[in-house]
This record gives C-alpha cells, structure tokens and sequence, in this order.
C-alpha cells in the first residue's frame, strides 16, 4: 500500500494523509509477510475506512490475522468516545462467536486408545451442521430468558455448574441485553439452535497440550504437557445473523438522515446514547447471550460423553472450563488516553481481549497472572493458550488476534482441495474428523489460513499478549 510505513517490526502505519477524511492513522501489527497479505485482500484500505468514523479514538486497529470483511476488517478494533458511533460492521454477523477451553486429567494415553469410540460419542451427542436444531426446546419464552440470562439460564435448566460462570466474561450473561429490541425473524431463526454447532470454521475438538512456554501462568490456568482439554468454537447462529443484518439497514437510514459521508456504506452507524445505537447493543448482547449458552449446551455434553466414554464421573475427569471469550462484540471498557481514564465502545470484530493481570474484567482467581486468551488454529494445526499483557492496554485498548486468519476463499479452498484427500491425510497424521460433508472440509484446509504460529508470535513480539501452551488436535467435530 502507498504509503504503509514500518513503525517497528511488528508495527505499521496507515497515515491519515492516505485518504482525505481518517480522523485517526491506522495502526497494523504484523510482520512483513502479513502485512503484504492484508493488502492483497483489500483489508488495509478497510482500516483505513473505519478511521473516517466519528469519534473514533487513537488509531484503527487491526490484528495480524487480519483479512477481507463486511465494513470493518476482520481482524480490527476501534475504540469510540461517548461522542462517537456503534456499528454493526464492528462487530460482524456472528455475534459473540467465541471459544472455551475445556480442560481434563486425562492424558492423551488416556484417550488415544479410546479416540473414536469417544469422537462418535461426541459426533451423536452434539447437533452439528449448517441449519441444524440443536436438543434443547427453546420456545420464545425460554429464549428471552436466554437472551438475558446467557450461560445462568442453561445451568438453571441443568447445562453445567454454578461455578462455570466464575470463568466466563461479565459472569457468564452480557450485561444490557434487551429481548424486546429482537426482531420476532431473530426469534425464529434461533428457536431451538441452542446447544448446536454450526457449520464454517466451527468445531468442537479433542486437543493435546504439548508444548509449554509460560509454566508460572500454565499452572495458574491448570494446564501441563500432554494433558487432553477440549476447545468449543461456535457463535450465535442464525440469531447473530439475522440481528446484524436488522440492523445494519438501520444504520443505514441514520447515515442517510444525517447525511454523514462514509467511504463505503457497510461502516452504517448511529452515535452512542441515541436510540438506534442503544436498540442496537440491547440486541446484540442478546445475541452473545445465546451464543455463551449455546457453548454452555455444548460443553455440557461434552462432559456427558466424557462420562459415558470413561464410565467417570465428569468432575473426578478434571473437567473444568478454563475459560470462555468472545471474539465478535461491542463492550464499553475504561481506558487511558492520553494521560487520562476514559469510557470507550470498544469494537472487537476477529479480535480478542487481552487484559493485563489486576484488570478488573480478569477473574478473580487469574487476576495475578492475567486474562486467558484463547486462539483456534485452523483445522489439522496447532491452537493456543495466550495471556493478558499489560502492554497491550496501550497499545490495542487491551486487544489481541483471534486466531489464524484466512488467506482463500472458501470457494476457492474448495476448488483446489479435495475434501476426502484432506480428511486422509488428517488421518495419515492421527487426527480423526467426524461429521462434515467432504466440500465443506474442503473450506477448512490448513493452506486456505495463516500460519497461526506466526500469527500469535506477531502479537506476541508486538506486546498484545504472551504465549502461556501451544495444543495439537487429535480429534475434530465438525458442522
């Protein structure tokens, strides 16, 4: 891109003289390898994009997983003052799509002898699939309870403990969440979704840890080398979908009312405090209200089958969560700017909070080492266990990657892989892959993403986060 300057090694710089009209540069952590890959896909330009926003704060971010999305890259954060805008664009169509992380006693000597009989436990007790119901009856009454309740509602209805809220953002329910805001399409589109996976980039996997890096913090976290732990990723289903897509023809009539001048229509937005903002967040918190619960759902049969597997009691297999963390949401969050404490929108869409240890968002018991940060790796390689850094408060608004990126489309992933020669050559490798259709494993393929080693060791040498255990999978559920 004309222009890009090296600030550092991990560091790039849009300047506002780019385009007539950035309030603020935009700021990218990557190397030089990836920073040439965002600009490949147009994703640069978007940060340059969400840099006209009103009110936006110090720069527009973008992570170094980073590529191609609707409005906002994904992969980017912009923090907003009080006399700023939110955007659905920010925040993406998956509401709240997320990860938790699972851990057990178990070792993979434990369950490599088992593996399949387990992955087909796992396969029949979780829905999976684009579309797909999940085993939870969820007429609207119930819904609304979910919508504010988030996790609390599916341990009301027997979906896990109390204690699993302690280890979940805001206590397991998003705070503001407003029922009424949803549309009666949103309704109907997640009756009865919750507790169900998902098809795309979600999964549900059996993974080994097999490299530590941080053993001080690993231990805080509960987590040693060869120990078998489950990560969850999936999002808000078809209720996230349909809440953004309401939404965004919203914003769309505000920035026509009010005339503002945007570069490009998919950054639609209306200023904090007016009604269309606040409908907006009481609806969106809803959204990431059912997507906890559906991972709730989800790890309450993951615990089952474990059970049923090892004929074990899930809490005598060690099966506590880690942690739970949203990768696609809006939260206000106090932050320094320039010298002083300031109340912000933090928009994270593809990017992960990463708060430093004393934040009081941490949990109670990782408050001295910090916040977990989980980040999926694509299918077939590794994922990892990262933690808050103290640095990144100055430098991403407490902000880190979500993950690998893609690099393909999906249509083009499928064009040149074969799904049925991908799943052999998983395992070829001892990775077993359980229920997706043979293209839609084709959309998934390691080469269609980043190298989410080089990914993490980025925000890593940026100061955004620290390395804590790296995990290789051996058994993947897929939608």
């Amino acid at each position: 891109m004309e222009g890009l300057r090296k600030l550092s090694d991990f560091k790039w710089e849009i300047p506002t003289t780019f385009k007539p009209g950035m309030r603020v540069p935009g700021t990218i952590f990557a190397d030089e390898e990836l920073v040439e890959m965002a600009g490949r896909d147009r994703a640069l330009e978007q940060v340059a994009n969400v840099a006209f926003l009103p009110g936006i704060v110090g720069s527009s971010l973008a992570m170094p997983d980073i590529h191609w999305g609707y409005g906002f890259p994904i992969g980017g954060v912009a923090a907003f003052s009080e006399e700023g805008v939110v955007s659905p664009g920010g925040v993406g169509f998956d509401i709240s799509c997320g990860v938790r992380l699972v851990k057990t006693n178990l070792t993979e000597g434990d369950v490599r002898p088992v593996l399949r009989e387990l992955m087909s436990t796992l396969a029949s007790n979780v829905p999976k699939g684009l579309g797909v119901r999940g085993r939870i009856q969820t007429p609207k009454p119930l819904l609304r309870k979910v919508f504010t309740g988030g996790a609390r509602s599916m341990i009301e209805l027997g979906y896990g403990r109390p204690e699993d809220l302690e280890h979940i953002e805001f206590g397991g329910a998003y705070p503001g969440a407003d029922p009424d805001r949803v549309s009666e399409r949103a309704y109907e589109r997640g009756r009865d979704q919750v507790g169900s996976l998902g098809s795309g980039n979600h999964f549900l996997e059996l993974q080994v840890v097999d490299e530590i890096f941080l053993p001080d913090v690993a231990r805080e976290f509960g987590l040693d080398e060869k120990q078998v732990v489950v990560m969850i990723h999936s999002g808000s289903r078809g209720v996230g979908h349909q809440i953004c897509t309401d939404y965004l023809k919203v914003m769309d009539g505000v920035v026509r009312r009010t005339g503002l001048e945007l570069p490009d229509r998919q950054l639609g937005c209306a200023p904090i405090g007016s009604p269309e903002a606040d409908d907006y967040l009481g609806a969106m918190a809803c959204a990431a209200n059912f997507a906890i619960s559906n991972r709730q759902a989800m790890m309450h049969w993951t615990r089952t089958s474990f059970e049923a597997q090892f004929k074990t009691a899930e809490t005598k297999l060690g099966m506590e969560l880690l942690y739970d963390v949203s990768h696609n949401i809006a939260r206000f969050e106090t932050h320094q700017v320039e010298g002083r404490p300031m109340r912000l929108c933090v928009h994270r869409k593809g990017a992960t909070a990463s708060f430093p240890p004393g934040h009081p968002d941490v949990p109670e018991d990782y408050s001295g080492v910090g916040q977990p940060v989980l980040i999926p790796g694509d299918m077939g390689t590794h994922s990892y266990v990262l933690v808050g850094a103290s640095s990144a408060m100055n430098e991403s608004f407490g902000s880190t990657c979500h993950g690998a990126g893609r690099t393909m489309s999906r249509t083009k992933a499928k064009k040149l892989v074969n799904g049925g020669e991908l799943k052999s050559r998983l395992e070829s490798r001892g990775i077993l892959v359980f229920g997706s259709k043979a293209s839609l494993l084709a959309e998934e393929a390691p080469e269609a993403y980043k190298d989410v080693t080089r990914v993490v060791d980025v925000c890593e040498g940026a100061g955004l986060s620290r390395k804590v255990a790296r995990m290789s999978p051996i058994g993947v559920l897929k939608g």
